[in-house]
Parts: structure tokens; C-alpha cells; sequence
């Protein structure tokens, strides 16, 4: 199971550079987009199907799983584009919608397996005994519809490619070819890696506490499998709405203060206090729970069962329990700490890197935030089932603070570059150029004469 739940983000860490480089390589997207939606619907239809391959299931579950991470890496394209695609003065706004977008497919993905359950395990049999659509498969053959409905979307005539951003520092800077003027700007890599290195900890530390949430409260508030379901089912939905607010308030956050200051004491400050308050205060050890035995005639929700099991957890007699108290304001903060800090990190590494094509770099954000995903259920098997939360909760808090701290003390070098200004005629020309027909030139074709050529794209 372990396996089968890293191989998604494993692949998709692998192939993030791989699909930027390509996207870069081709000054394109559209191609490498298709056929990564191309190989999602084949991965999930074959997901769907895995009733029908009873010999080696485990791995027709583990390649499909896989391939889903492999063409799951196209994000690493999406967000390249969008940094090409948007002036600096939207990049913000674009980058939160973005976020706000996977946030979004979080909250629905649940809903639409809770929407199916009816269905049952026996479902419907269609296509002669070819495809069985029950309560354990409909998903899987929803992500296939949707998928086709996204490769149909990215199709020639429906999806254009408008890429601004190289434009718009050509044209302020008074240059003719958009290829010499990225070149002539030189990226500060020692930033770019900060907040690479920052978007890991800050993605380790929130899928830790979506990998351990259940688990933890069953074992602080000896809740049964039934109650963690629910109560944290209410939870991640109120936390999810919390978030598409910060989601809509980062921009005029950032209006108030730089970037980089609502990045640092707005999401890593938050995410800081929210794993502090995950370190245990309560007076007393958490309730024990007996070890299950059939011979009782009881069921295991019995409150003689329900608790920190001490037999294979020997913390568990030793630390003191969390609080509930503790645990929601712990995760409120998480809640709005982890959308400020995601979105402004992606925001801030596209303005640093500057208008050059970003696919490499963006396959790079993205793989450590899925190295993040990899090594997060790794580190609750290791660290909390052995050690507690104590030392679950101080290490990643320290990892918190000593990212602030570093964020704070390089937060200089995190300033993006800045361009001299173009008229107002000529930004005006630009957005009018962004907003019609794709441009004649290539990417990296000059672009002669005046800047008022720029409205023949």
C-alpha cells in the first residue's frame, strides 16, 4: 500500500524537469499537454479496470498509479506558461486562481467518491463484461470523461498560446528581440533554490498532517474509525473553505505589504504556530487502548479498544495527549498559512526567475514538492509510530522556523528584478496584443521596427 501510494508523486517528481525541458525545448505546450492527457486517460481507464486483471493486480495498480504521476507532471508545464503568459503586475492573482483550481479538485475529488458509494460493489456491467462501473471504479471513470474533456479543450483552435512576459520586459526596456533580452537578464539561482527548498518543507509539513490527521486523533481522542471519519471530514471541508477565502484575499494582501513579507509572516509564521501547537501540553497521557480481542464478544469500536494502542506505539503511557483545543486551532492555522505560503512561493520563484522560459525550473519546484509527498507517510511510519509526537511535531517545527528564519535573513534577494517602465501607450499595446490572435513571430523570433508592431500579434 505504501508503494502504491508513492508511486504517483514518484512519478510525477521524475518527470516534472523532464516535461518542462521538453515544453522549453519546444517553445510550446500544447503537444506535451495532449499527450500527458492522452496517457491519464489510458492510466485511469486502466484503473478502472483492475477488476478484470485478478492475476498481478497489485501491479496493474502500481504501473497505472505510476503513469497517473507520470502525466500528472504536466503541471510543471501549466505553471511555466502561466509565468509566460501573465504581465508581472497579474502574476499574483493567476498564480492564486491557480492554487485556488487544486484546492478545488481536492474538496470535489471526495465528493464525487461519497456521490457514487450508492452504486454498491456490484454497480453496472456495460460493454459485454468490459467495463464494470461500481462504487470502487466510477471514479476512476470519471477522471477518464473529464480527461478527454480536457485533451478536447487544449486541441488547436479552442486553446492559443499568448506568451507575454518576455513582451512586456522587451518593450520596457526598449529591446527588439525577446530571446537577447531574457538572455541578457541573468536569474539570481541562489533565490530560486531558497524557495525550492522552502516549497519543500512547507509541502512535507501539510501532507504529514493530512497523512497523520485521522490516525492522530483516533489515538489522542480515542475516537473510532466512524467518529475520526466524520469529525475530520468536517474538519478538512471547514479548513477547505477557509482556504478558497485566503486564496481570494493573497492579492490585495499584497497590495498592503511586499510579497515576500506576507510569504514569510503570513505563511511559514502560521505553519510555524500551527506545528508548535501540535507539540502535546495535556496533562495526562492519552486514553490506552487494549489490544482487540475476539473472545470479549466485542466489537472494535468498543471504548475498550479506542485509544493510543501502547502495545505497538510504547509512547503512547509515556507523553503527555493533545489537547482537542490544540488540534483545531493547530489546524485553522494550517489552513490559512499553507494557500498564503504555496501561492506566494510559486509567485515570487516566477518573478525571480525572470521572463526566460521557466519549464525546467517549475518541473523543479514541483518535484520537491512531490519528493515531499514521497517522504511524508515515510516519516510517520518511522519518526511518530516510534518516537511520538513530541518528536514528530518538535522536528518538523524546527524545519519550520529554521525556513523562516533563512527566508527572513535572504528576504533582500528575494526581490524580483525590476525593468524600466514603458509608456502607457505601449503597456496598452500589450494588453491588447495579449488579448488577440497568436503572434505570427515565434517565441524567440525578433521583432523589428517600432514597438507599435506589436499589434500585428
Amino acid at each position: 500500500m505504501g508503494l502504491i501510494v508513492a508511486a504517483n508523486p514518484l512519478g510525477q517528481m521524475i518527470f516534472s524537469p523532464i516535461f518542462g525541458w521538453w515544453g522549453n525545448k519546444l517553445g510550446k505546450i500544447r503537444l506535451p499537454l495532449l499527450i500527458s492527457l492522452a496517457l491519464f486517460t489510458l492510466a485511469s481507464g486502466i484503473y478502472s479496470s483492475l477488476e478484470l486483471r485478478p492475476d498481478n493486480v497489485k501491479y496493474w495498480m502500481l504501473s497505472s498509479r505510476f503513469l497517473i504521476g507520470v502525466s500528472s507532471a504536466n503541471i510543471a508545464l501549466c505553471r511555466s506558461y502561466l509565468s509566460a503568459a501573465t504581465r508581472i503586475s497579474e502574476r499574483t492573482h493567476a498564480v492564486s486562481m491557480v492554487s485556488l483550481a487544486q484546492v478545488l479538485g481536492f474538496i470535489i475529488g471526495p465528493t464525487l467518491q461519497a456521490a457514487v458509494t450508492p452504486l454498491g460493489d456490484k454497480g453496472h456491467v456495460w460493454l459485454g463484461g468490459m467495463m464494470h462501473f461500481n462504487m470502487y471504479t466510477a471514479s476512476g471513470w470519471i477522471n477518464v470523461l473529464m480527461s478527454i474533456g480536457n485533451f478536447i479543450m487544449f486541441l488547436p483552435g479552442i486553446f492559443e498560446e499568448h506568451k507575454i512576459a518576455a513582451r512586456e520586459v522587451m518593450v520596457m526596456q526598449g529591446g527588439t528581440s525577446e530571446r537577447e533580452t531574457w538572455k541578457g537578464i541573468k536569474p539570481n539561482y541562489f533565490s530560486a533554490w531558497t524557495l525550492i527548498v522552502a516549497f519543500f518543507v512547507l509541502v512535507f509539513n501539510f501532507v504529514l498532517l493530512e497523512t497523520l490527521g485521522t490516525s492522530l486523533t483516533m489515538d489522542m481522542f480515542a475516537w473510532s474509525d466512524n467518529e475520526a471519519l466524520w469529525y475530520m471530514g468536517i474538519m478538512m471541508t471547514t479548513a477547505a473553505i477557509v482556504s478558497l477565502v485566503t486564496f481570494v484575499l493573497i492579492g490585495p494582501m499584497c497590495k498592503l505589504l511586499a510579497e515576500r513579507y506576507v510569504l514569510i509572516w503570513g505563511g511559514f509564521s502560521l505553519m510555524f504556530l500551527g506545528r508548535v501547537l501540535f507539540v502535546p501540553w495535556g496533562p495526562d497521557p492519552p486514553k490506552l487502548a487494549q489490544p482487540f480481542n475476539e473472545s470479549l464478544n466485542l466489537t472494535k469500536d468498543d471504548p475498550l479498544f479506542l485509544g493510543c494502542p501502547s502495545a505497538t506505539q510504547p509512547w503512547c503511557g509515556e507523553l503527555p495527549a493533545l489537547t482537542l483545543t490544540q488540534f483545531i486551532i493547530g489546524f485553522a492555522l494550517t489552513s490559512v498559512g499553507y494557500p498564503i505560503g504555496v501561492t506566494l512561493i510559486q509567485t515570487i520563484f516566477s518573478k525571480v526567475l525572470g521572463p526566460r522560459p521557466q519549464g525546467v525550473w517549475m518541473g523543479l519546484l514541483t518535484g520537491s514538492g512531490c519528493l515531499s509527498r514521497v517522504l511524508g507517510p515515510l516519516f510517520v511510519g518511522s519518526i511518530y509510530t516510534r518516537l511520538g509526537t513530541v518528536w514528530t511535531f518538535g522536528i518538523t517545527s524546527f524545519m519550520m522556523i529554521v525556513s523562516m528564519f533563512w527566508l527572513q535573513c535572504s528576504n533582500r534577494l528575494l526581490i524580483p528584478p525590476t525593468f524600466e517602465k514603458a509608456s502607457p501607450g505601449e503597456l496598452q499595446e500589450l494588453n491588447k496584443n495579449n488579448g488577440g490572435k497568436q503572434d505570427e513571430h515565434s517565441p524567440e523570433e525578433p521583432i523589428h521596427g517600432s514597438h507599435h508592431s506589436l499589434s500585428h500579434a
